[in-house]
């Protein structure tokens, strides 16, 4: 492991533009103030102690789903012990940094605290300041954390105001060549992962390992930060290089030209998906890259907070169908989401599709699917004509799972799995409705679901 002490402070510095802005205000600094640790009432559950760092909580939870799906049955989630569940964790920060990284030359770089002790040691860790949502394991070990965490903070007032400073005045850039290393530093330094300022320090590095020219050239807008410094949300950009590695600040498949501004999407497929609340009044675009990940894992956005759905159910994300290939070529030719293209880009879909695209054959089909000769085609006509037999893979009826870190947004307070049988009605039935946010999310995805919950209650997606 090696760094460059002379250059931390500078990049230091622009790393911290990037994510607060021209100042780090200090409620919402508090709010990012806490350290990845699990549920009690749900082993391998995160818990998000307040709101705003759910743009890397969620992401982080989604991966270590990914691999329980893999490894054990959901059954025997409730027995999985903590030097599990701290393995869980180390692989899915490893990957997600990753991710960030560069795929040809990478190079990972740890942003971690140097305290009076030497590095790695910090003078603002639990001696000092308790996580508010401590990860303890009986009531009178929280009666007594509770206390003591009151104590600190009332005699720690004034110093807590500089917090910001503190905390960023201690950071330090380390590189690492190796995947192998970055999951033994994880591995080895997972108690400070789990301290106070876990996350702040996982955010940092999975930012300095993407690097600044590859997160502004990516960004929308590079001189908009990643943190929102009113309520602390996590921005798209943000979100996107936790989910996929790349800070793009869009969520639609592809590079889209939008008023001659080239906007960039997704670029492949993701093995975890992303579903948007807001997709339904047109704000957003999902597109299938993420919609239809590899694993049946999906980060749900709503307008303010993230929480995480996952099914064991493989069938749900099914390769590619051509029919698929076919509705997301022809939406790429259509980015206003009209389900239809003008006439004259039909040689170019067929052309992207590796279908027939000789003039004479594209102007016979032109005739057939634009009969009135109104310039445009359908999509339904053109799936009729060149799909005309979609096989249905997804199955009738599947269960799924639903993830919110907030004890505050779980029944009784406790971060759990809510279990939910779903079912795809034969007719589409849209339901937009404030009342019922998570049904109005997942119809996004499947537009004719109905879910009944366990609990008869529908888990929050805030």
């Amino acid at each position: 492991m090696a760094g460059n002490l002379a250059n931390d402070t500078d990049l230091v510095q622009e790393i911290k533009t990037l994510l607060w802005g021209p100042s780090v205000k200090y409620d919402v600094f508090k709010q990012w103030s806490q350290g990845f640790f699990f549920s009690n009432d749900e082993p391998t559950a995160l818990v998000q102690a307040e709101g705003g760092p759910c743009a890397v909580i969620a992401p982080v939870q989604a991966f270590i789903l990914k691999e329980l799906l893999l490894e054990s049955d959901i059954s025997n989630w409730k027995e999985v012990g903590t030097e599990q569940c701290n393995f869980l964790l180390v692989k899915a920060m490893t990957e997600i940094v990753a991710r960030a990284a560069d795929s040809l030359q990478p190079r990972y770089c740890i942003v971690r605290t140097m305290g009076p002790q030497g590095y790695g040691t910090t003078s603002m860790n639990c001696e000092n300041i308790s996580n508010k949502v401590p990860d303890l394991k009986s009531p009178e070990e929280n009666k007594k954390n509770d206390q003591h965490y009151q104590e600190t903070t009332n005699s720690m007032e004034n110093r807590l105001e500089l917090e910001p400073d503190i905390f960023h005045s201690q950071l330090r850039i380390f590189t690492i060549d190796n995947m192998d290393e970055l999951k033994k530093y994880f591995t080895d330094q997972i108690d400070m992962m789990k301290n106070q300022f876990g996350i702040l320090l996982f955010l940092y590095t999975v930012v300095c390992t993407k690097g600044l020219a590859g997160m502004q050239s990516e960004m929308s807008d590079p001189m908009e930060p990643l943190i929102d410094s009113t309520y602390g949300y996590g921005s798209q950009s943000l979100i996107n290089l936790m989910l996929t590695g790349r800070a793009v600040s869009h969520v639609w498949d592809h590079d889209q030209d939008v008023g001659g501004l080239k906007l960039q999407g997704i670029d492949k497929q993701n093995s975890v998906g992303f579903l948007a609340f807001l997709e339904h009044l047109r704000y957003c675009e999902v597109g299938t890259f993420l919609k239809a990940p590899s694993h049946p894992i999906w980060v749900l956005g709503s307008d303010t907070h993230l929480t995480v759905l996952f099914s064991s159910e493989r069938r749900l994300v099914s390769p590619e169908t051509p029919a698929d290939q076919a509705r997301r070529v022809f939406k790429k030719f259509d980015p206003e989401g009209n389900n239809f293209i003008s006439s004259n880009l039909l040689q170019d879909v067929l052309a992207e599709l590796d279908l027939v695209a000789d003039t004479e054959y594209v102007e016979i089909m032109r005739k057939k699917l634009d009969s009135e000769s109104l310039g445009i085609i359908l999509l339904a006509a053109f799936m009729d004509e060149f799909f005309p037999e979609d096989p249905r893979t997804c199955p009738d009826t599947f269960v799924l799972f639903h993830y919110n870190g907030l004890p505050r947004s779980n029944l009784e307070n406790k971060v759990t799995y809510r279990r939910g049988q779903a079912v795809l009605l034969e007719c589409t039935v849209k339901c937009i409705l404030d009342s019922n946010p998570m049904l109005t999310v997942l119809q996004t995805k499947w537009p004719s679901i109905e879910v009944q919950w366990d609990k008869e209650q529908t888990p929050s997606v805030n």
